[in-house]
């Protein structure tokens, strides 16, 4: 039996090291990869430029490249991977890939100082072509490697706005400053989004649904939540009980922000959002900030995520002064691009018929 056990630690920390040097070996085969496709887009546009007098010279040098390369290469070599690694050097002419010391790169582009990721697959870019918006395309790829992203969170995230919805209350050089960094944590309004999309939760949109369902299910999909929740999160509690003179309440969820360094009350409502939510919201973070909060901590923040809100109620039933309370929609499917601007407009709307505020303040 003794002997078994010392064959299993043995053969474990082998299969580590063996998937280990697999992973190291995948992750540099691409980086090569994305080296080569930077290269040849950049072929393909200095043939075309030199052959440019002739308006249909570019297609019949895709054609060509295809059918040439397949005979030699293999599958892998379409017209239309062809002309996705000439859209990629058109997008990323300014960046030189890792490690690429060509003598054509170095004398075309003597000034590049910027590299592209190495840490991103080619699967990566081909979801990054697809952002139009410059600005929103440099937040993702910042994101996506500081957060470690895989390919499909890279398109959830895309899909579902992310750049858009935390691009809500910025200014332009809020908004700059996106596409420079990625996403900054330094206030309160900078953790919020409106709307939340929670579609992983699996919860059928028309049905009757229950709060105890969402809670439940956002619980199951936890790791999934926290990546929309964003930066900084860590799961605390779930029905923390507060108990006021006898009278137990409880906070659905309890979150801690590890950036901001104060806890996040969650309650989840179906339906229409009322100035009965609100107050309550308010009572659970008085209460945490005088029963639970340490010294060395912020102010609570309480978020109320709804089906629906009027932008009425939540404005006149908090004060002018508020800095900690903050209601967004959620959706439980992944709406559509126009939906999801139509969202973000409205909220604009509410945005500024608020007076700005400060959102984080030591008390």
């Amino acid at each position: 039996m003794k002997t078994l056990t010392k064959s299993n630690h043995l053969f474990d920390r082998i299969s580590r090291i063996i998937d280990s040097a697999r992973q190291r070996v995948a992750r540099a085969v691409d980086t090569e990869m994305v080296q080569a496709y930077w290269s040849i887009g950049r072929e393909i546009i200095v043939d075309e430029q030199q052959g440019r007098h002739r308006a249909d010279y570019g297609g019949k040098v895709i054609e060509s490249l295809s059918s040439r390369l397949t005979r030699v290469y293999g599958e892998g070599w379409s017209t239309s991977h062809l002309w996705h690694i000439r859209q990629f050097y058109l997008i990323y002419k300014n960046r030189k890939p890792p490690k690429l010391h060509t003598a054509r790169a170095e004398s075309r582009n003597p000034q590049i100082l910027q590299t592209l990721c190495a840490e991103l697959s080619w699967s990566h870019y081909r979801v990054l072509m697809r952002v139009e918006n410059p600005q929103a395309r440099a937040f993702y790829e910042i994101e996506c490697r500081a957060n470690n992203w895989s390919v499909r969170e890279l398109e959830r995230q895309k899909n579902s706005l992310l750049y858009e919805r935390l691009a809500l209350s910025r200014d332009k050089k809020g908004l700059k400053k996106l596409s420079q960094k990625g996403q900054e944590i330094k206030s309160y309004q900078d953790m919020i989004k409106d709307p939340y999309v929670l579609e992983f939760s699996g919860l059928p949109v028309y049905a009757k649904l229950y709060e105890s369902d969402l809670e439940q299910s956002l619980c199951d999909n936890l790791s999934r939540f926290l990546l929309e929740l964003g930066k900084g999160f860590t799961f605390v509690a779930r029905q923390k009980r507060l108990t006021l003179d006898g009278d137990h309440f409880y906070a659905d969820l309890v979150f801690y922000n590890t950036i901001l360094k104060c806890y996040v009350l969650i309650d989840l409502k179906v339906g229409k959002l009322s100035h009965q939510d609100i107050g309550q919201m308010q009572m659970y973070v008085n209460y945490y900030d005088r029963e639970v909060r340490q010294h060395d901590d912020n102010p609570t923040v309480g978020l109320i995520l709804c089906e629906d809100k009027k932008d009425a109620v939540v404005r006149y039933t908090l004060s002018r002064e508020n800095r900690h309370i903050f209601a967004s929609r959620y959706k439980l499917y992944l709406p559509t691009e126009a939906e999801l601007k139509a969202e973000i407009k409205r909220e604009m709307k509410y945005l500024n018929a608020a007076s700005p505020n400060e959102y984080l303040e030591k008390p």
